[in-house]
């Protein structure tokens, strides 16, 4: 029986796959690795094999990894350490014997003027000389990433930026997991995958549609990269989050967010999900 494992299970997108997994193949068959394994107890009731992992303590990875043969490896959320703890998993799925891997890059990793691309890009480096077949998701943006702050830019009428008309082909969360499941279990190695959305918007688009949304006029204000993350430096963000926001908004307008190639709704088999139906259940409609 081939076994399964998701490192990163988790966090919002591991969950979601973990169920898409389901789906796909026995319980018994999958691993879940998180650092909270109790946030993994409703899926340790189903039948999964819930272990802990811990990025920063490479010397544990090995022994958790034993058994798994095919193995997703969602990106770590923490900034500048990734390459760091990207390399260690790599390094134990090679000495436990792991024969296939999967990996969360980011859309356009080779190219993309977002700074945050060289992590991934680097990680991708790792998986190539480390011997394991393994294939490399390219994602782009969750379309979630937007919603966070609707309240306030209903109220204020004015959504900000440094965009420009840069598109923005995004998915939703559950979209990237049903084609992350799709390739854990079919992917034969070799291969880069860019996974996005079906359509592209710009933010005056998604200014518009939230508009219609809600009755309200509400504007698109664009503002150059360094006045953006001063901006969102004055409303609490730190330095480095700010300025990492402020880049990757910046690189939308450079096209850096943009993909026509419908490989995610290829490999589910079904539409991704528009951005007007995730404004919709953002604002609970």
């Amino acid at each position: 029986m081939t076994t399964y494992g998701v490192a990163g299970a988790s966090g919002q997108l591991g969950r979601l796959v973990l169920g898409e997994l389901l789906d796909r193949v026995d319980a018994g068959s999958v691993v879940a690795f998180g650092r909270d394994v109790a946030k993994l107890a409703d899926y340790a009731a189903r039948g999964v094999d819930v272990r802990a992992m811990d990025y920063d303590q490479p010397d544990t990875l090995a022994a958790q990894l034993a058994g798994v043969d095919r193995l997703l490896l969602i990106s770590g959320s923490a900034l500048g350490e990734r390459p760091r703890q990207h390399g260690a998993v790599i390094d134990a799925a090679k000495a436990a014997g792991v024969s296939y891997m999967l990996y969360t890059s980011i859309l356009k990793a080779d190219t993309t003027p977002i700074k945050l691309g060289a992590e991934h890009k680097a990680t991708e480096d790792m998986l190539a000389a480390s011997g394991i077949t393994h294939d490399v998701a390219r994602l782009g943006w969750y379309s979630e990433n937007y919603m966070g702050s609707l309240p306030v830019q209903v109220e204020m009428g004015v959504i900000t930026g440094a965009q420009g008309a840069g598109r923005v082909s995004s998915a939703s969360r559950a979209d990237y997991a049903a084609g992350l499941a799709a390739l854990l279990v079919e992917g034969t190695g070799g291969k880069t995958y860019d996974l996005a959305g079906d359509d592209s918007w710009t933010m005056a688009d998604f200014a518009e549609e939230l508009g219609r949304q809600t009755g309200k006029d509400i504007q698109y204000v664009d503002m150059g990269e360094a006045e953006y993350a001063a901006s969102l430096e004055a409303v609490g963000l730190p330095p480095y989050v700010a300025a990492v926001v402020a880049n990757s908004a910046h690189a939308t307008s450079l096209g850096a967010l943009e993909n026509d190639s419908r490989t995610l709704s290829g490999l589910t088999g079904r539409a991704t999900t528009p951005i007007a139906i995730s404004i919709a259940k953002a604002l609970g409609q």
